[in-house]
Formats: structure tokens, C-alpha cells, sequence
């Protein structure tokens, strides 16, 4: 289910997911695809992990990361969940071919 609530975002952030909601900044973000199945994504990381520790894992990931970085933004473009989200957005049907826990092979950051 999509809600708009425009009071919620801080910065530049558009859309988050909290099960069993995409709770989006403005009506018109309804209509981008890429932005919802970033959101679709997340619903599907929160279902499999029975919602609650998934919160929790994001927030220590988040932690951790931070404290690699020292940079809150790059912490949580790191989070695993989040590069599984933002690596596969653009393909629409990435849903339909992704296995359990697809998250995982995104824990360890890509060797550069």
C-alpha cells in the first residue's frame, strides 16, 4: 500500500518502506517505477526477515558502517539492504527472479 506523507523526509529523501507500507514525499512519485521497486525491494528484505530484525539489522549494519566511514551518507549507501535496493531498482523484474535473502551478497562491499 502506498501513503503520502510529505512531514516525514529529511533532505532529499523521496520514499521509504515500513512494512506494509511505501510511505512516499509527494503524490507524484506514484508514477516512478524505479522508485517503487526500490521501496518493493525493501517490503521483501522486511517480509523475509519477519519485519523487526530487519530494523534492527539495518540500524546496527548502519552503525558499523558508520563507524568505517565516518560519513553518514556513505554508511548508508553501504548498508547491504540498501545496495541490493539501489543496484537492482532499474530492473523491474528483479523481484521475480530474486532467491531468499537476496541481500546477503550485498554484506561485503565490492573490492575497488
Amino acid at each position: 500500500m502506498i501513503v503520502v506523507f510529505k512531514y516525514l523526509f529529511y533532505r532529499n529523501y523521496v520514499g521509504l518502506s515500513f512494512w506494509p507500507f511505501i510511505i512516499l514525499r509527494n503524490p507524484g512519485l506514484k508514477e516512478d517505477r524505479v522508485l517503487i521497486n526500490h521501496e518493493r525491494i525493501h517490503l521483501r528484505q522486511q517480509r523475509e526477515l519477519l519485519v523487526l530484525p530487519f530494523y534492527l539489522l539495518y540500524l546496527l549494519e548502519g552503525i558499523v558502517r558508520f563507524f568505517i566511514y565516518f560519513d553518514a551518507y556513505k554508511a548508508y549507501k553501504n548498508i547491504s539492504f540498501e545496495r541490493e535496493a539501489y543496484q537492482n531498482e532499474a530492473d523491474l523484474n528483479y523481484l521475480s527472479g530474486r532467491g531468499p535473502f537476496g541481500f546477503m551478497k550485498y554484506f561485503w562491499p565490492e573490492k575497488h
